[in-house]
C-alpha cells in the first residue's frame, strides 16, 4: 500500500511537472512575465524565489498539499491590472503564435518525455518473456488461424508489411493495436529442424471489439507465452495437497489429453468442472523421471459469475526471458515510435468512444492510475518507467482534445480568431467553460466509476 502510494504521488509530481514546465519555458522565451509556478494546488508546502532567473522574470515556484493538477500563472490583463510599461509582457497582448505556442507547449512537453522515458528503457533493457507461444484457447481466432502452441513467431505486421518481434510483450501490443484497429495481423511462425519458415493471418478484423481487457485475449486465443506445465508451490490444505502433487511435478495429460504448456494445464484445470460440481480426473505426471498416475479432484470457486476449478497450487514454470534492448540511435527512434503509436491509438479509442464503437469502460481515473503505479513499481525500475510513459502520453492526448477547460479547448479559440481574425467574444467564452467543466465532471465520474467497479467490483 505505501509503495502505491508513493509511485502514484511520484508519477502525478512528474507529470505535472514536466506539463506546467512545458507552459512555463516558452512563456518565458516568447518574453511573457510568469509569476508563480505551481505544482498542486491547496495550501503552499513549499515556495522558493531563485536568486537568478530569466531578465524580467520574479517567478515564484510553488508546492502545493494536493497533487492532482498544477498551473502556470502569466501576467495577464483579464486577470488583474497590468502597469502600463509591462504591459508588452503580459500574456493577453502576445501575438496569436506566441499564444498558441505557450499553451501547446505543455502537452507537447509531455509527449516529449514519453519518447524520453521508452529511450530510456530502450537503452536499459528490460527483461521479456520470448514470442513462443503457448496452446490457444479452443475456439478461438488462434486456433482457427492454425496455431497449436509451442510456436515462435519471429516476424509480424500489417499490410504485409513484416518486422521482428522482439519479445512476446510486443507481439500482445501488435495484437492489441490489431484488435482496437479492426486489423488482422500476419505472423511468421520460425521454421524447426531445418524446415522453413511458414506465415499465416490472425484475423483480427473479425472480432469487433470495444473493451481492451484480458476478454479481447481470451478471444483472440494468445494468453500468455509458453511455459512448462510444472506445479510450483503447493498451498497447505488444498486440493493438491490432498491429490499428493508435489512441488517440480512435470503434467504430462489429463484424462488423456497430453498437456503441451502451463497455459493448457491452467485452462484445464479451469475445465474440470460439471454442473458446478468438481470433475475427479487421472493426471499423468513426470516425478524425478518417473511417470505417475495421480486422481486430483479440484475445488471449486466462483470468477465472474462462473464456476471454475481450482487446485491451490502455483501452475506453470516461469517462460524463458528475452533481454530486449537497444543501441543509442535505434533505442531513440523506437522511443518516437513506440509514443506515435500509442497516441494514435488513444485518439482512435477516444473517438470510437465518442462515436459509441468502443465501450466507456476503458476510461479509468485515478484509483485505476495508483493501482497500476504500484504494481509496475514492484515489478523494478524500467517497468515503473514504461508505466511512467503510458500515463504520460494519455496526459498529452487528453490535454489536446478540443474541451473549453483543456489546452486543447484553447487551442480552438485560436484557430477560430485566426480564421476569422476576432477573439471568440466573452459571452461564449463562459458558455463553452461551463459546458466544458459540465462533460469533464461527467469523464471523471465515470473514470471514477470504472475503478471501483474494476477494483472493488
Amino acid at each position: 500500500m505505501l509503495l502505491t502510494v508513493i509511485a502514484f504521488v511520484v508519477a502525478l509530481g512528474v507529470l505535472i511537472a514536466v506539463h506546467e514546465y512545458g507552459h512555463y519555458r516558452v512563456a518565458v522565451a516568447c518574453g511573457v512575465k510568469v509569476e508563480r509556478f505551481s505544482v498542486g494546488f491547496g495550501k503552499a508546502l513549499f515556495r522558493w524565489q531563485p536568486r537568478r532567473q530569466h531578465p524580467g522574470q520574479q517567478t515564484e515556484f510553488v508546492i502545493g498539499a494536493f497533487p492532482f493538477g498544477g498551473y502556470v500563472k502569466m501576467l495577464d490583463e483579464r486577470e488583474g491590472p497590468v502597469a502600463p510599461e509591462e504591459r508588452h509582457r503580459a500574456f493577453n497582448t502576445q501575438p496569436l503564435r506566441s499564444r498558441a505556442a505557450i499553451v501547446a507547449a505543455g502537452p507537447i512537453a509531455n509527449l516529449l518525455l514519453a519518447v524520453a522515458l521508452y529511450t530510456a528503457v530502450n537503452w536499459i533493457g528490460v527483461q521479456e518473456p520470448v514470442a513462443t507461444l503457448a496452446r490457444p484457447v479452443a475456439g478461438s481466432l488462434a486456433e482457427s488461424a492454425g496455431l497449436k502452441g509451442g510456436e515462435h513467431i519471429s516476424r509480424a505486421g500489417f499490410d504485409g508489411e513484416l518486422t521482428p518481434v522482439q519479445s512476446f510483450e510486443d507481439l500482445r501490443w501488435r495484437m492489441t493495436r490489431g484488435a482496437l484497429d479492426g486489423r488482422d495481423l500476419k505472423l511468421e511462425v520460425a521454421g524447426e529442424g531445418g524446415r522453413p519458415a511458414r506465415e499465416l493471418v490472425l484475423p483480427l478484423s473479425r472480432m469487433e471489439t470495444k473493451d481492451a481487457d484480458p476478454q479481447m485475449f481470451r478471444k483472440i486465443g494468445v494468453l500468455a507465452p509458453l511455459t512448462r506445465p510444472e506445479i510450483g508451490e503447493v498451498m497447505k490444505g488444498s486440493a493438491a495437497e490432498a491429490a499428493g502433487l508435489l512441488n517440480g511435478d512435470v503434467v504430462r495429460a489429463i484424462g488423456g489429453t497430453p498437456i503441451i504448456d502451463g497455459q493448457q494445464l491452467r485452462e484445464a484445470i479451469r475445465a474440470s468442472v460439471d454442473g458446478g460440481q468438481p470433475r475427479t480426473q487421472a493426471w499423468q505426471i513426470e516425478r524425478g523421471g518417473r511417470a505417475l498416475t495421480i486422481d486430483v479432484k479440484p475445488e471449486v470457486r466462483e470468477e465472474g459469475g462462473a464456476k471454475v476449478g481450482r487446485v491451490g497450487a502455483y501452475v506453470g514454470a516461469p517462460p524463458e526471458m528475452v533481454t530486449v534492448r537497444q543501441g543509442v540511435v535505434d533505442g531513440i527512434w523506437r522511443g518516437v515510435v513506440r509514443t506515435w503509436e500509442v497516441s494514435a491509438l488513444t485518439v482512435r479509442m477516444m473517438g470510437k468512444m465518442v462515436i459509441g464503437e468502443a465501450s466507456i469502460k476503458n476510461l479509468s481515473g485515478p484509483l485505476t492510475i495508483a493501482d497500476y503505479a504500484g504494481k509496475s513499481a514492484s515489478l523494478g525500475f524500467t517497468q515503473y518507467l514504461v508505466f511512467l510513459a503510458l500515463i504520460s502520453v494519455s496526459l498529452g492526448v487528453l490535454n489536446l482534445m478540443p474541451l473549453p477547460v483543456l489546452d486543447g479547448g484553447h487551442l480552438m479559440y485560436y484557430l477560430w480568431e485566426g480564421l476569422t481574425g476576432k477573439s471568440v467574444s466573452d459571452a461564449w467564452m463562459e458558455r463553452l467553460q461551463r459546458g466544458g467543466v459540465a462533460l469533464l465532471l461527467v469523464m471523471m465520474s465515470v473514470a471514477l466509476f470504472n475503478d471501483v467497479t474494476r477494483l472493488f467490483g
